[in-house]
């Protein structure tokens, strides 16, 4: 879930107010647009209004959402946590009507999430699926809450009590989807996941319901797939068909292969070209030890065989105790920050057994572009396809390519391959940019 600051719409049912404040209050609601840009001001009513009717609701989550607006504005954290107390007061209020209830504590969570209090955050959810057991719209959100802290048992615990309550709900039926086949169960996915973008309701038209969708369907061997990522692109989710990353800078220059002179990076290349049997020795001689430090892929990419990996930086950070099996590997690229400081990729080795067979997939970003080194190359029974044109390694060879873009691999040699994967940030990208994006 992207965190952006963002105004969000507040209404309210003005014939709940206290007899006592209610002209008071629905005189300052109705004049709200004076106070537009002056939220001050608008705090500082609400603020009187309160010591005025401290018992009422409306007032109090009028002070809310002027204190919340004021966090926008201010791009303050701190004051955002005012905001976040003074919604939690209003609940805690005699008499506060349902609706009220139910703005406060959502507006609440929220915020909560926002400021990447996921817990907090669900506390505040249960509290609601807890006051109203039969609005199934907040056992939903409650649901994304147990997603959002990787508890994928209690969210799919959550969705099939909603889709006992409410068959039809898409919401429930794409997030159910979704943990399904997370949970590898491909089949079983594919009905929630396509009912569910097929419902068109609020909150289904996420690209990675369309991305899982499809990818589940390729696995089946069923071409409709394309189908759905063609409907993704049109509804804005992918750059392409073919393009399906979904952590995105707009504007970058796309197209599946590269050559080195396109990236700008040619030192880097010779370099690598040129050290390759350095290179490839230092990983051969991690593989003989007797306890290999080479991990077994993990990403669920393969179909079948035997994949695993050496990873000496992961995110822009060193594995240094890595570092230390392959010294003079290391040593090579610390001069060279496009690669070692790419917090959107991976340096390591790859090896790849006979047998092996990698799913079609993309990856999650285009910010970055992604360099094969061949190590070990069979003469035959190796290949790799970036979007419509498959290629094969050379020893000594670097191949570039856009992960962004769908890709499979075949490995029907006799012998095992290995390579060496340099990421390197996309060449577009400012010096500021390369700064300020989060890592992935």
């Amino acid at each position: 879930m992207q965190n952006i600051w963002r105004k969000q719409p507040h209404t309210m049912d003005k014939s709940t107010i206290f007899p006592l404040e209610r002209n008071v209050v629905i005189e300052l609601l109705i004049n709200t647009s004076t106070f537009q840009g002056k939220v001050e001001e608008a705090l500082r009513a609400f603020e009187a209004l309160v010591n005025q009717y401290p018992q009422s609701p409306r007032a109090r989550y009028g002070k809310a959402q002027s204190e919340d607006d004021l966090a926008e504005k201010m791009r303050s954290n701190e004051m955002l946590q005012k905001a976040i107390n003074t919604y939690d007061e209003v609940v805690s209020l005699p008499n506060v009507p349902s609706d009220l209830i139910k703005l406060s504590l959502k507006r609440e969570a929220d915020r909560q999430q926002f400021l990447g209090r996921m817990r907090g955050s669900l506390v505040t959810l249960q509290k609601l699926v807890h006051l109203f057991p039969s609005d199934t719209s907040f056992k939903n959100d409650l649901g994304v809450g147990y997603l959002l802290i990787g508890d994928n048992s209690n969210a799919k615990k959550v969705y099939e009590e909603v889709l006992s309550l409410a068959p039809n709900d898409g919401f429930a039926k794409v997030h159910y989807g979704f943990i399904l086949k997370a949970e590898n169960k491909i089949a079983e996915s594919i009905p929630y996941l396509k009912e569910g973008l097929e419902s068109g309701d609020p909150g289904t038209n996420d690209g990675r319901f369309y991305f899982h969708l499809g990818d589940a369907l390729q696995r089946m061997g069923d071409k409709e797939a394309y189908k759905w990522y063609e409907l993704g692109y049109q509804r804005g989710h992918f750059a392409s068909v073919w393009q399906r990353s979904l952590y995105n800078v707009k504007g970058l220059k796309a197209q599946p292969w590269w050559t080195a002179r396109e990236t700008g990076y040619t030192e880097l290349v010779k370099s690598l070209e040129k050290n390759w049997k350095l290179i490839r020795d230092e990983g051969l001689a991690v593989m003989d030890k007797k306890r290999s430090l080479f991990l077994p892929e993990d990403e669920n990419l393969r179909e079948k065989g035997d994949w695993s990996q050496f990873t000496l930086w992961q995110q822009g950070r060193k594995n240094e105790n890595a570092c230390k099996s392959v010294p003079k590997t290391c040593a090579l690229l610390e001069r060279f920050p496009e690669a070692t400081g790419c917090r959107r990729g991976q340096i390591k080795y790859s090896i790849m057994h006979p047998g092996t067979h990698v799913w079609p997939h993309t990856g999650p970003t285009n910010c970055r572009l992604r360099m094969h080194l061949g190590l070990v190359i069979p003469k035959e029974g190796c290949r790799i396809r970036c979007a419509q044109e498959n290629r094969t390694w050379e020893e000594g060879k670097v191949l570039i390519f856009d992960d962004s873009f769908e890709h499979e691999v075949w490995q029907d040699a006799e012998n095992y391959r290995l390579i060496f994967i340099v990421d390197v940030w996309h060449p577009e990208l400012t010096a500021q940019q390369r700064r300020t994006l989060p890592a992935i």
